[in-house]
């Protein structure tokens, strides 16, 4: 896949909880209920702007008009600088990530079974446990986030959620988000008081199978930072690219700040 290719799942995976509005220069998402979820309200730009300052005031007043902070992701950095100094004018932080892209091997490896664990799917009678577990979760964005953005997904058709339980107790979830041919594994999280126990290579390993059972192409994750990235080496995902973007934000944390 090219970075085009990497874009549009992307893209199919953010329409599942906000709203895309496409422009010459790129597109809008918006989410109004959910004006703090960084990813669901954002300007993308992945076309090299000539005026800069008039997508900067569009942007601006879109967000504004709605009570949102104004946010650029910005893609092909190198040939942005133009904006990139324009939006540090308009007193824009900005801050340049470099986000891992990995690919699952496709080989499933033996393990022996763990008698203390039992993974199943979520369904209306254990969701209540799972959007637990994901609200007490901060690397996903804690309860502002994901009380209203789980239940979406959830109800969504193309995203399937799994809750893994250690000697009964519901502990770790993860799902999949199945576009066309391709899988995109999110939202892995496990509660603090049973990390370390290996249980999210338990979950990794049943979702490995359950992609390769349905015949999808590939399995990609998209780690926030680089020790997340070597966890999943651990369990066959090998680094395909690292997408270098620009995050311009007119107020609150940056992503940096966050993933900290």
């Amino acid at each position: 896949m090219n970075l085009q290719d990497i874009i549009k799942l992307d893209f199919a995976y953010l329409e599942t909880f906000t709203t895309r509005t496409d422009t010459t220069w790129g597109a809008l998402f918006c989410n109004e209920k959910q004006p703090v979820y960084y990813d669901a309200n954002h300007a993308h730009i992945d076309q090299v702007c000539e005026q800069p300052q008039l997508i900067i005031d569009e942007v601006i007043n879109f967000y504004q008009s709605k009570n949102i902070i104004p946010r650029f992701y910005i893609y092909n950095i190198e040939s942005q600088q133009n904006l990139i100094s324009q939006l540090k004018l308009n007193h824009f932080g900005f801050e340049e990530l470099s986000s891992p892209v990995q690919m699952w091997d496709q080989k499933i490896v033996e393990k022996e079974v763990n008698e203390n664990v039992t993974i199943e799917l979520v369904t209306d009678d254990n969701f209540a446990e799972a959007l637990h577990i994901e609200c007490c979760t901060k690397e996903l964005g804690g309860k502002a986030v994901r009380e209203k953005a789980f239940e979406v997904e959830f109800n969504h058709p193309n995203f399937e959620h799994y809750l893994l339980r250690y000697n009964g107790s519901a502990c770790s979830t993860a799902c999949i988000f199945v576009s066309g041919n391709q899988a995109r594994m999110e939202s892995v999280a496990t509660l603090e008081e049973f990390r370390g126990k290996g249980l999210i290579g338990e979950l990794i390993h049943y979702i490995q199978v359950e992609v390769a059972e349905k015949g999808l192409e590939n399995l990609w994750v998209f780690p926030i930072n680089e020790k997340v990235e070597k966890v999943y080496q651990k369990y066959g995902f090998r680094t395909v690219t690292k997408l270098k973007t620009g995050h311009a934000f007119l107020g609150g944390k940056s992503i940096a700040e966050l993933r900290d």
